[in-house]
């Protein structure tokens, strides 16, 4: 066999197209293509997408490989219909130096389900006391280029801008969790009257507001870029806006749940839908659709974040924070974004592509679908729908917010230099 020929996929939603990969990239893209040898995949009625890329990773290994592995996590990727992900730096050992970025770079290498890019943390042990070793891990083969103690909030303000100064020397960025300590000390929902109601401590918009605002200006001071994890207030889209306006070099995330799901699902007491940042108020997640439609916010991370069930199965105040994500957020985009007319699906491609590839600095990622491009693919069927059951995902755990729930859209191919990693909603 030499390569794969898609016939009539819908190139980010647009006009039919055939597309040959071979040798890991497209190597042609036109009308009534036809390649000696080459494996045929009818695309007839499917959507072609440039391979999806996730700023927000957590794959837990190493250290907690009873709720995540690099294999299982790539391979919920996959299914997602991601062929890169960026691992997140809270794993035990924390990923703070030069070896232990190399150990998650070389698993997802050798997993092979799609390209690991770990995260450095940025103080040592997520201490939030003295830097961690970033330009060791710049350097190292995993050329880290994002920078991050999300799970906590890097609250120093000294230490913010001494990162930030400090990764200008190799085109980092430093991925803020934006969650002032003293205002979320025991936090368990977002605060407001329904937080009185069920006697849950609230979590204040302006936790996450003061920090982002507070390293903008950071960011302004040194040059050096932010970007910032996971924005979840109407107010915080409002500052990044404005900052933006200002021309500085702050870039901001939304989650899938953040798009979609509302505080009033903790009136269940149900843990599963216990996160961090919390789950916000409808205007909250209007603001949060119209920020991603009008660029104000860069893209779509998934902050996956599996748990075993012993985490969850538990009184609320007493269950992890976190949900999974890999392989139910461009359902759940297509559900927030596409159906309601806020995005097309070459908008999609851009959020949740070329922009977290761009600001990740993942070059062979997040190219458009034409001749010569690495050929990272997604196939996915747009009028499918189907019920999410947990027992069918790929990860270790079971903390879906959306067990049972009828999600459009399905991932059928994904495609990693030219090869399956996903062929007919399949791990290959």
């Amino acid at each position: 066999m030499t390569g794969y020929l898609i016939k009539g996929a819908r190139i980010e939603g647009g006009d039919q197209a055939d597309l040959l990969l071979r040798d890991g990239v497209v190597a042609e893209v036109g009308s009534g293509l036809s390649a000696a040898g080459a494996e045929v995949v009818d695309a007839d009625g499917l959507v072609a997408l440039p391979g999806l890329v996730d700023l927000h990773t957590h794959l837990r290994e190493p250290g907690r490989e009873d709720a995540e592995t690099v294999e299982t996590g790539t391979q919920a990727a996959a299914r997602g219909g991601f062929t890169a992900v960026h691992a997140m730096a809270n794993t035990d050992p924390v990923a703070d130096t030069a070896g232990v970025v190399e150990q998650v770079w070389r698993l997802g290498r050798e997993a092979g389900y799609c390209d690991v890019r770990p995260v450095g943390a940025v103080t040592v042990g997520l201490g939030g006391e003295r830097l961690a070793e970033l330009g060791a891990m710049a350097d190292s083969a995993a050329a880290v280029r994002v920078f991050s103690d999300d799970g906590r909030c890097v609250s120093d303000a000294v230490l913010m801008r001494r990162a930030l100064e400090y990764v200008k020397a190799f085109d980092g960025v430093v991925a803020q969790h934006a969650q002032e300590p003293r205002l979320t000390e025991d936090a368990q929902m977002n605060e407001g009257e329904l937080s009185g109601v069920l006697g849950l401590t609230g979590w204040p918009a302006v936790a996450e507001e003061a920090i982002i605002a507070r390293d903008c200006l950071l960011s302004a001071h040194v040059g050096s870029r932010l970007h910032v994890c996971h924005v979840s207030t109407a107010g915080s889209v409002e500052i990044v806006r404005w900052a933006k306006g200002k021309g500085w070099a702050v870039t901001a995330e939304v989650t899938p749940h953040h798009l979609l799901l509302t505080d009033e699902l903790a009136t269940t007491y149900d843990p599963v839908y216990k996160v961090n940042p919390p789950l916000r108020t409808h205007d909250d997640v209007e603001a949060l659709r119209e920020g991603l439609a009008d660029g104000t916010i860069d893209c779509v991370a998934t902050d996956h974040a599996p748990h075993p069930s012993e985490d969850k199965d538990c009184e609320w105040a007493a269950a992890a924070f976190g949900m999974l994500g890999l392989e139910t957020a461009l359902s759940v985009v297509q559900e927030a974004m596409v159906e309601t007319g806020l995005l097309d699906w070459a908008g999609v491609a851009d959020r949740m592509s070329a922009r977290p590839a761009r600001i990740g600095r993942v070059e062979d990622h997040g190219r458009g679908l034409e001749a010569g491009a690495p050929a990272q693919l997604t196939l996915v069927d747009p009028s499918a729908r189907r019920p999410v059951d947990p027992a069918d995902s790929a990860s270790l755990s079971r903390n879906t917010p959306y067990a049972r729930r009828e999600l459009p859209g399905r991932v059928v191919g994904t495609f990693l230099r030219g090869r399956p990693t996903v062929l007919d909603g399949k791990l290959q």
